[in-house]
């Protein structure tokens, strides 16, 4: 695939750069200079005090953009950002996919330090087949466009080296590392059996290819005819009292059904489809990447960065990022958030001459995958959060909130729901400063009869939760936090002093300007926005505000996995709540056969089949 020169852009050298936006810098402070931008398209470059550009960003309309740094309910890592910029400057683009092409560019020539920038040397291993008529299959980290073929990436080094450890021990291939000439005698490796000695003119090509097409076979999970030769073979060295050779053509077929009851998600389709999922907590991002080729699963990577850009356009700059080579396009590409699709499509398109589909799928096959990508994605980033030391967070935190020592268990509550449907409580627990999953909770709020009342959802929640802890005589926490603002906390001071558990304090934190507000006379208090102890109260919010999110994604996912079951004649609402009751889940279902379905599940064996047949789509 050929790859399309990028478009002419305005910007060629540092000097160019350092002039632009001058008049309107000298002696101006940022916001200053953010509002004397134009409303024009472009990229604008942030730089500190030392002159060096540390975020480059794209924009539509470049004053709206920039100007959305200094607005006073901009969030921590935000602010952390626009206290080091002391100059902004521009370049005015024709239009937005201009600028996403010129923010690229620069990007990769200045890697800011705020910015999401892949680097060549981390990306993970890849199995390489080379395009020659005796082909070599080796481990690599660079792709080369001349026709080879790759399988991976394989973040699991060892999967990798077990495939090329297979593929030595069955296949004598070439191990030369320059290119094939003729020789009257071959080398070491085929006295040895480890090479078939094409060089020597000793196998014709077409001998050798039938030892890459398995080859290929088994990196793509296709490996019942190997497994079928091999079998055969250990059959034959059986009869001809062959044991030792026996025994290594069964040590091979346990080899090979291993590396093969690693593809684990298939679907049965010849498509091409990456799936990328980000989940960032504060400036901590990590994206994961799933790659299935013709219904298997063949790669699952994670790419970690520090980033002060959001969600969305954190993942849109990765893609261009991954994909700039043009060599390893998909043919479908599913996203966890809402990026610029229009915009995407036409840089893969003009950019790398390639046509790729782009969507954010809500429900059905493609969002299962995508769920499990962005499961991995936030076990990732929550294990690197919870690898950092918060000692001095939870010392600060009990001076400033006036407690009598650091708080060991802390709890958060949060409101989730849809227009008043599916409301959601979420519990969490941090215990020493870091994430204590085991402890969370979630309560379906049932007191509002479809109305919306955070107030009232707080009370139901904090009831449920604290009545247990009396009860049963639990652990108390040292402090409870509340994602938002005063009615919400006095809601939950008042079910404490009800529950006579005057000794948990609460505090909460409204979102709008990052404001601590207490449960008693005192005022609200705003701490440094570089405070420790802001850092761990705000990671509790978006911990709360995640998992209760979470939740209400999740009904909504088994809501829509009911209306998929039930679009399957002969399913109506009773049966499909019984096979989500028996198995959990569609993905479950997915596993079984028709006759299995039907024989556990009392349906009809060719209602089990549509089912099959309908979920398989």
């Amino acid at each position: 695939m050929k790859k399309h020169k990028p478009d002419p852009v305005r910007y060629q050298s540092q000097s160019e750069v350092e002039s632009l936006g001058s008049e309107v810098s000298e002696g101006l402070s940022a916001h200053e200079q953010a509002k004397g931008l134009p409303h024009n398209p472009g990229v604008y470059l942030m730089k500190d005090a030392k002159d060096t550009i540390i975020y480059i960003g794209k924009a539509k309309d470049l004053k709206k953009r920039v100007a959305n740094y200094f607005v006073a309910n901009r969030s921590a890592k935000t602010a952390a950002l626009v206290r080091k910029i002391t100059r902004i400057e521009y370049i005015i683009t024709g239009n937005d996919y201009e600028a996403l092409v010129l923010e690229n560019n620069l990007i990769k020539k200045y890697s800011p330090h705020y910015n999401i920038s892949l680097k060549d040397g981390k990306s993970y291993p890849m199995i390489r087949i080379t395009a020659e008529p005796f082909p070599k299959v080796f481990k690599t980290r660079r792709m080369i466009d001349d026709g080879s073929l790759y399988y991976g990436p394989y973040p699991d080094a060892g999967k990798l080296d077990l495939y090329l450890d297979l593929i030595n021990r069955l296949f004598p291939l070439r191990r030369c590392s320059t290119p094939l000439k003729r020789r009257d005698r071959p080398c070491l490796y085929y006295h040895i059996g480890l090479c078939s000695g094409p060089c020597a003119g000793l196998i014709s090509q077409e001998e050798y290819n039938k030892s890459i097409q398995a080859v290929k076979n088994l990196l793509e999970g296709r490996t019942e005819g190997l497994i079928a030769r091999l079998e055969e073979e250990m059959r034959e060295a059986s009869r001809a009292l062959n044991y030792e050779e026996a025994a290594i053509k069964r040590d091979q077929i346990a080899a090979v059904k291993s590396v093969g009851t690693e593809q684990q998600v298939q679907d049965f389709t010849q498509e091409s489809r990456d799936y990328a999922a980000i989940e960032m907590r504060g400036p901590l991002c990590t994206i994961s990447l799933m790659q299935m080729r013709e219904g298997q699963l063949i790669g699952r990577a994670l790419y970690r960065a520090e980033t002060l850009a959001d969600e969305t356009e954190t993942l849109l700059n990765f893609l261009v990022q991954y994909y700039a080579d043009g060599l390893k396009l998909p043919q479908f590409l599913y996203v966890s958030h809402e990026i610029d699709i229009a915009l995407i499509r036409r840089y893969f398109t003009e950019q790398l001459g390639g046509r790729l589909e782009v969507s954010l799928p809500l429900d059905g096959k493609h969002y299962r995958i995508l769920r499990m990508a962005r499961e991995n994605a936030m076990r990732d980033v929550e294990k690197r959060l919870r690898s950092r030391d918060n000692t001095k967070a939870l010392e600060e935190l009990a001076v400033v909130v006036g407690l009598g020592e650091p708080p060991a268990l802390i709890e958060g509550f949060d409101i989730s729901h849809l227009e008043g449907k599916y409301t959601v409580a979420s519990l969490i627990s941090f215990r020493d400063g870091k994430a204590d999953k085991p402890n969370y909770r979630r309560y379906n709020i049932k007191s509002l009869g479809g109305k919306i009342d955070d107030y009232e959802s707080i009370r139901e929640a904090v009831a449920r939760r604290y009545t247990k802890i009396l009860n049963e005589n639990l652990e108390r926490p040292g402090l409870l936090i509340i994602d938002g603002g005063r009615g919400q906390v006095n809601a939950a001071r008042s079910i404490l002093d009800d529950l006579g558990m005057f000794d948990i304090p609460v505090i909460g934190l409204a979102e709008e300007h990052e404001t601590i507000v207490f449960d008693d006379e005192r005022e609200e208090l705003h701490l440094p926005l570089d405070s420790e102890a802001l850092r761990l109260v705000i990671a509790v919010r978006d911990e709360c505000h995640r998992f209760a999110t979470g939740a209400n994604q999740a009904l909504r996912s088994k809501e829509a996995s009911f209306r998929l079951l039930e679009s399957v004649p002969g399913i109506g609402r009773k049966r499909s709540e019984a096979l989500l009751s028996r198995y959990g889940s569609l993905e479950a279902m997915l596993q079984k056969s028709a006759v299995d379905l039907s024989s556990e599940s009392s349906i009809p064996l060719t209602v089990a089949e549509r089912l099959i047949k309908q979920l398989s789509l």
